[in-house]
């Protein structure tokens, strides 16, 4: 069966009232960016990944790094899923480039 370009879709309510969690707050942010995770939203944040088995593996090292506080949550759906998002209110920002053309198979 062929692999499946899928995206990877991190939700995420992290407490933010004390210094320390602030820290972790911004610590998993920051991670996210560094993993090629783009926002779509305040605390959702999305990346596109090659096939499902990547995508556990993603998820995997999101455990690891995950704050002991707060919820975190993780869809993952494929591309043609993906491109079914309707907007209610709002419009997709086109200043970022979120398709799979980016994707560099090696």
């Amino acid at each position: 069966m062929r692999d499946r370009v899928v995206r990877t879709i991190v939700f995420f309510d992290l407490p933010n009232v004390y210094l320390k969690d602030k820290r972790n707050y911004l610590l998993f942010r920051k991670y996210l960016l560094n993993e090629g995770f783009i926002m779509m939203q305040e605390s959702v944040y999305s990346k596109i990944v090659l096939n499902q088995e990547q995508a556990k593996l993603l998820i995997e090292r999101l455990r690891k790094k995950a704050p002991k506080k707060g919820i975190i949550q993780v869809l993952t759906i494929t591309e043609r899923q993906y491109a079914k998002i309707e907007f209610i209110s709002g419009e997709s920002n086109t200043k970022i480039i979120n398709s799979e053309d980016r994707l560099v198979v090696l």
